[in-house]
């Protein structure tokens, strides 16, 4: 038996009792004729004594060849400690040692292993196994583990059945790239890592199982932007003989209850908005509403000024920051040339000061006059003492800016307290998308979500206004998760395939199999997906999904630790019929 005890669990009740611990050298003090030692394991810190008064020479001796990370095993007896320390749980004991056997010596690490550590993020992916033994990733990944239970707690509490599905599956022409993994029975041909279950959660609908979860891994080949992962984690879910109500109301439930088990919060409001509201007031479609700056659109009061800047945009939109009159020139001319940045891209922002003196004060005061910036006042919500930031453009772009904007003031000014949970759904998304560079219309969720049924009439007349039965739940600013009703008619699928640009011959290739099913009785049926990952984080009050993975990628998606992806050797490369395309 290596351990009667973890690090973390000895209290002053344990005093006189005789235990063996084992774990990793936090750190050791050698005052010569006394040596402290900090134990660590998953569990917490137990200080060892090694006492030359009580402690054997031999002993004695080994302890002080100890190093950071050294693995031990040590027996002796609990005492109580002179000097308590009351910041960790065992501070009130100690452990008198009286066996010292060394498991593993260990090299002095890259990094120090603290809670505050000197290694920069690129040493830590590296030695990611060392990153763990810190708290914060530590207590991050038991914290993952804690959702998913409770996630499997509460579904399976409502008859959810978890079903695998595969991973090597056929790669579809729609969505993000697939990750394709070559056949070596099947020469020239190849299987796709899933961007989710979606078609067998459906299958499994059409089989009968009526609730099915499973917490998935899932695979995409997208170009990788900040905080994105090649590989995610997703709590898929589906449902039968369900209208959309029930699925929400199912998964505000779930909401519900994680955020009562982590955080003991109760959260009765799960506000809806249509897509089109959202983009309207918010510039985008999952707005954090734990503070207000809702837009406020200007074209009819604004242009017509002699302001030719506003006359020939599209939109004009602006924002009204609370208590921001105050800020000078300096700090409103970094907030210009924040916009301005490429990743934004706006070419200008005008501002207008509400003054407590009842006053405007505006950077184009020479177009307009204090009756028409009072308008703006009124347009934009802002009151004496608020600053108001107007964009204009191309609407899209435009609502864009001015949504970054809006975030961006959000963190500077505090108001998005990771504390706080402001869930949001949002509703009537667009069934289809239109792609410039394709030039046709895309499924702006799959091509499987179901067209609202007072749309249909629009389908071939006016594709790009129909509606989808789907939805997004938006915490704080950030998607956890969305769905939608599924098509489970074969009609019309193929209905839905032809307005997707596939000839009826290429969607019985892709999707035959999902089409031939609906045949034998496809109940209706919906669902929805969480990303798990970035769920954790938000309840964990972080936005930073990396620590909450035991071992992510990096922003170039690869994995520095084991130097993945990595080249494979040419018997590998002819083995797999892959020798001769590569060099064509």
């Amino acid at each position: 038996m290596y351990r009667s005890q973890n690090c973390g669990e000895l209290r002053i009740a344990d005093v006189n009792k005789e235990v063996t611990l084992a774990g990793w050298v936090q750190k050791s003090r050698d005052k010569g004729f006394m040596i402290w030692v900090d134990l660590r394991d998953r569990y917490g810190i137990t200080q060892l004594i090694f006492d030359e008064a009580r402690t054997e020479a031999r002993v004695m001796q080994l302890a002080k060849s100890l190093g950071r990370e050294f693995v031990i095993q040590v027996k002796g007896t609990v005492i109580e400690r002179e000097s308590k320390n009351n910041n960790i749980p065992t501070g009130e004991i100690e452990v008198l040692v009286s066996e010292l056997t060394i498991l593993n010596e260990a090299q002095l690490p890259p990094f120090t292993i603290e809670d505050e550590t000197d290694g920069g993020e690129d040493i830590r992916m590296k030695y990611r196994y060392l990153d763990i033994r810190r708290n914060p990733v530590k207590n991050s990944l038991l914290f993952r583990h804690k959702v998913a239970q409770e996630v499997r707690n509460y579904l399976s509490n409502l008859d959810f059945c978890e079903v695998e599905t595969p991973y090597l599956i056929k790669s579809t022409p729609e969505g993000a790239r697939d990750f394709v993994v070559p056949s070596r029975m099947n020469p020239g041909q190849f299987y796709a890592l899933p961007q989710s279950p979606q078609t067998f959660k459906q299958l499994l609908m059409v089989a009968g199982m009526d609730r099915y979860f499973q917490i998935v891994k899932c695979f995409r080949d997208e170009d990788l932007r900040a905080d994105r992962q090649p590989e995610f984690t997703q709590i898929d879910c589906e449902m039968s003989f369900i209208e959309q109500e029930d699925i929400l109301n199912v998964f505000e439930g779930l909401t519900r209850h994680l955020l009562k088990k982590i955080h003991n919060i109760d959260i009765q409001k799960f506000p809806r908005m249509t897509f089109d509201e959202a983009m309207r007031t918010y510039g985008n479609d999952k707005p954090d509403i734990r503070f207000g700056m809702k837009f406020g659109e200007l074209n009819a009061i604004a242009q017509h000024k002699e302001f030719g800047v506003f006359n020939s945009a599209e939109l004009v939109v602006g924002i009204a920051v609370p208590g921001a009159a105050s800020y000078t020139r300096k700090e409103i001319d970094a907030l210009i040339d924040w916009v301005k940045r490429p990743q934004v891209g706006a070419s200008g922002m005008v501002y207008v000061k509400c003054e407590a003196s009842g006053q405007y004060k505006s950077s184009v005061d020479k177009f307009y006059d204090q009756a028409d910036l009072a308008k703006w006042a009124e347009a934009t919500g802002a009151k004496e003492g608020d600053l108001i930031l107007v964009l204009s453009g191309p609407a899209n772009k435009t609502r864009a800016q001015l949504s970054a904007l809006r975030m961006e003031l959000g963190n500077r000014m505090g108001l998005r307290k990771p504390e706080e949970f402001s869930p949001l759904w949002v509703v009537d998304f667009p069934l289809l998308e239109w792609d410039e560079e394709t030039e046709r219309y895309h499924a702006m969720h799959h091509p499987f979500t179901s067209p609202k049924p007072e749309d249909m009439h629009l389908l071939d007349t006016d594709p790009g206004k129909v509606r989808a039965n789907a939805y997004d739940l938006v915490l704080n600013g950030n998607e956890i998760g969305g769905g939608s009703i599924r098509i489970h008619d074969k009609e019309m699928q193929a209905l839905m395939f032809k307005h997707l640009g596939f000839t009826p011959e290429q969607a019985q290739e892709q999707f035959g199999f999902l089409m031939n099913a609906f045949q034998y009785g496809a109940p209706p049926h919906g669902g929805l997906a969480f990303g798990l990952d970035r769920l954790v984080a938000i309840l964990g009050g972080q936005e930073t999904i990396r620590d909450f993975i035991a071992f992510p990628k990096n922003n170039s998606g690869r994995d520095v630790m084991i130097d993945a992806p990595a080249p494979v050797d040419q018997a590998q490369l002819e083995e797999l019929s892959l020798a001769l395309a590569l060099k064509a």
